[in-house]
């Protein structure tokens, strides 16, 4: 039973173990009495040597005179192996058991009277007569006077506890030493004692009290010492503050000898150099360690050296001392040493009579190895081929698409029948939620996949094999499915297939690239001959490596085709409202790469009446060239409406010189349509066209014929300064409709430009005679597009 207001294992007082040991005899702090009784304590009883190192540990590091005593005690001496209890003075009341006593005398529910505890437990002197009484070593305890040892008796059945923690039925009596000293200054608030219970050995059979006590003490006299020592890890090189009289009778060294100094003095050059590695790393991460290492004595001499040490914390949780204990157990060592000879003398000549039936096993072995090894490398190189045959397809099956969803097609179809009977493929976003998930199995042989918006995202059941990869980043094999999977799968479908062809075995593996959890991959076998075993994980990671690079490349390439994407539509124009026209426009990014860049088209009523119509194309498919066509794009405007001869030839020629001076785009194409109204309503309109480098303009006539109008060409814009550009005259009935476009719409493989407008031409000309100029725009793109470049084009209707 511990105390309300215990603080956690590990706390202790606000007082430094150094302001209690480190001052010197005289201005220590510590009672007198506490002293004696303290010193009393390093002598062991019955051998329990490593009872009294803890004890003594815990016993000092909370000597103090603050209040906080009571609240460090508990943290430091809950799991020590001897009885110990703390007692209010004022009140003569146990107020803390440590779980030695509560295991030796029973859960008495404290706090409660000593003498009702020592009633309760079945204490009794020597003479069998209770404790309960005021020459008591317990009643001398609380009353504040230190007991440097005493024995009692500890007899089953006397004790008023009917709730004892220990069945003593059958046990005989059992001999305690009595070890109490008070742990405060007079002038404390609180005023607290400590009691120590060790059991000894019986000395039996002369039945005379007396000298069942003499012999007890000649024992305590004989026992082997126990060194106490305090360190302060707050001076430089975490100095000795303080060491007890059995450090100086086991070491040699005086205390003014040692204070001061480092404890490593007692090493030498035959210490074990990782001992003292390990002690120096627990002293660095402030924890208790107990270890065994070779120490010298001053004159010289060898010991070996139980150390247990544990670090002392005030109540602001800071490191203030180091309390360790020395146990010489160069004995014990021997004895060991001695043992494990005598092992393994024992086991060398067990081995000797063995090695005659293992020689003649070990031929057998051997050749039924040698069999074993020329079939698995048999077995191993025939996995290993179907590995790589399986690696290479998917390396060459995967790397074909840019599309998420035929990705996913693809990396099921590679897993379904070949590694498994069923497959689940989810892809998540940077929040750990489903976004698309792919599943095959060899029963529909297709792909069902899903998409999922931010509204219908969801999340894997926690303790799916899914899940647990895509959270640990690591592949989850289970090699037997447990029989309902109604926690584990979370897709209703995924249930349904389960279901009907059941599930015996799983394995999942995360599909990570440039260190992000893309997602996972889960394998499912039906076959309870055929689970996954640990032989297939390395074979499924590296398949998932493959796909989640490849995967992480398409999201990259459409992360960079969005961006430049949406930079070209930014930089394409809204088309104006002409009176006597109508316009429509239409643009189509390149399906491959980031191959959006420099088409354009633009539409502009003049401040001469005119109408200016310009198609274009900057050399390059990239975002410079999108950059760079929306700086063409204003430098021809500008050309355009503040021209001082409206002529096309004209025009173009200032263009060719301003992109050269100014270096505003490299080379690029375009043709200049400049149209003047007619002078009476229904006339046809005079127009001029200019073209550098272009494929040409279309004309659609009132009545449906379409035909090119190619009558002028000329260098790219900013070839050539000093070149002349001519220009055509055309005349456009009321009613027609001129289409400029980029030769993305016209290009494809294996043909040359000819052959694209003419298949552009025939699908104009298949239109209905009263088409609009977006059903134009529909029709001149509903062919097959080569889809490695943009495509910009713009129909005007005149009249």
């Amino acid at each position: 039973m511990r105390p309300e207001g215990e603080r956690p294992r590990g706390s202790t007082s606000t007082t430094p173990a150094s302001r209690a040991f480190g001052a010197g005899p005289a201005e220590d702090g510590v009672r007198p009495e506490a002293r004696a009784a303290m010193a009393e304590a390093t002598a062991p009883v019955g051998g329990r040597s490593d009872q009294q190192s803890d004890v003594v540990t815990a016993a000092s590091a909370a000597v103090s005179e603050h209040d906080g005593s009571a609240a460090a005690l508990p943290a430091v001496l809950a799991d020590v192996p001897v009885a110990v209890l703390l007692i209010d003075q004022k009140s003569g009341s146990v107020t803390y058991a440590n779980d030695a006593a509560i295991e030796l005398a029973g859960d008495v529910r404290l706090p409660v009277d000593i003498d009702r505890w020592g009633a309760a437990v079945g204490l009794t002197d020597l003479a069998g007569a209770p404790l309960a009484r005021t020459t008591g070593p317990l009643s001398l305890v609380a009353q504040g006077q230190p007991v440097t040892g005493e024995a009692v008796r500890l007899t089953p059945g006397r004790g008023t506890d009917v709730g004892r923690a220990r069945d003593d039925d059958g046990e005989g009596d059992r001999l305690l030493w009595v070890t109490g000293f008070p742990l405060s200054q007079p002038a404390s608030t609180r005023q607290l004692s400590l009691v120590v219970f060790l059991e000894v050995e019986g000395v039996g059979g002369t039945g005379d009290a007396e000298a069942e006590l003499q012999a007890l003490r000649e024992r305590a006299v004989v026992a082997t010492d126990i060194a106490f020592t305090i360190t302060d890890p707050r001076q430089p090189d975490n100095p000795l503050i303080w060491v007890n009289p059995s450090f100086t009778r086991i070491t040699g060294y005086s205390y003014e000898e040692s204070v001061g100094r480092n404890c490593r003095f007692l090493q030498g050059p035959s210490t074990d150099r990782a001992a003292v590695a390990e002690i120096r790393d627990a002293l660095a991460a402030q924890r208790p360690l107990t270890i065994t290492l070779l120490n010298h004595r001053r004159d010289g001499t060898a010991f070996w050296n139980q150390l247990a040490m544990s670090p002392v914390f005030d109540g602001e949780g800071e490191l203030v001392s180091f309390v360790g204990i020395q146990t010489d157990v160069t004995e014990r060592v021997r004895v060991e040493d001695e043992r494990e000879a005598a092992l393994a003398a024992e086991q060398a000549a067990r081995q000797e009579a063995e090695s005659a039936r293992a020689i003649a096993e070990q031929a057998r072995a051997d050749a039924e190895r040698a069999q074993a090894h020329a079939e698995r490398a048999q077995a191993d190189a025939e996995g290993a081929q179907a590995r790589l045959a399986l690696m290479a397809e998917a390396t060459s099956s995967l790397i074909a698409t840019l599309d998420v969803g035929d990705l996913l097609d693809r990396l099921a179809t590679l897993c379904v029948p070949t590694l498994a009977d069923w497959v689940v493929v989810t892809v998540v976003d940077e929040f750990g939620e489903v976004r698309e998930v792919a599943s095959r199995d060899r029963e529909l042989r297709l792909t069902q996949l899903r998409r999922y918006d931010a509204r219908q995202a969801v999340r894997l059941p926690r303790d799916s094999p899914s899940q647990r990869a895509i959270t640990t980043s690591r592949s989850v094999l289970v090699e037997r499915l447990p029989a309902r999977l109604d926690e584990t799968i979370a897709s209703p479908s995924a249930q349904e297939v389960a279901a009907r062809l059941g599930a015996v075995s799983a394995l999942s593996a995360p599909l990570v690239a440039r260190r992000r959890t893309r997602g996972s991959i889960t394998l499912v076998r039906t076959a309870a001959d055929r689970p996954f075993t640990p032989d297939d994980v390395g074979l499924v990671e590296d398949l998932a490596r493959r796909a989640a690079l490849v995967m992480d490349n398409v999201r990259l390439y459409q992360q960079e085709h969005a961006v430049a994407d949406t930079l070209q539509r930014s930089l394409l124009p809204a088309l104006p409202e002409i009176p006597g026209l109508r316009a429509a426009a239409h643009y189509v990014s390149a399906s491959t790469a980031a191959d959006v860049g420099g088409d354009f088209y633009d539409l502009l009523q003049l401040p001469d009446g005119s109408v200016g119509v310009v198609v274009g194309d900057v050399v390059g498919h990239d975002v410079a060239a999108a950059a760079a066509m929306g700086h063409l794009r204003g430098l021809i405007r500008a050309c355009l409406w503040d021209a001082p001869d409206p002529h096309p030839s004209t025009v173009l020629t200032r263009v060719d010189r301003l992109v050269q001076g100014l270096r505003v785009a490299p080379l690029a194409t375009m043709t200049y349509l400049n149209a003047v109204p007619p002078a009476t309503p229904g006339g046809p309109w005079r127009a001029r066209v200019a073209n550098a480098g272009h494929p040409p303009l279309l004309m659609r006539a009132p009545d449906g014929a379409v035909r090119p109008i190619d009558g002028v060409t000329g260098l790219l814009v900013g070839v050539d300064v000093d070149a002349e550009r001519a220009a055509l005259d055309v005349e456009l009935p009321a009613g027609s409709t001129v289409l400029g476009y980029t030769d993305g719409l016209v290009e494809a493989p294996g043909s040359d430009l000819d052959q694209g407008i003419a298949a552009l031409v025939e699908r104009l000309s298949a239109t209905p005679v009263d088409a609009s100029p977006e059903e134009l725009c529909d029709a001149a793109v509903s062919g097959t597009l080569d889809g490695r470049d943009d495509v910009a084009l713009i129909a005007v209707r005149f009249g």
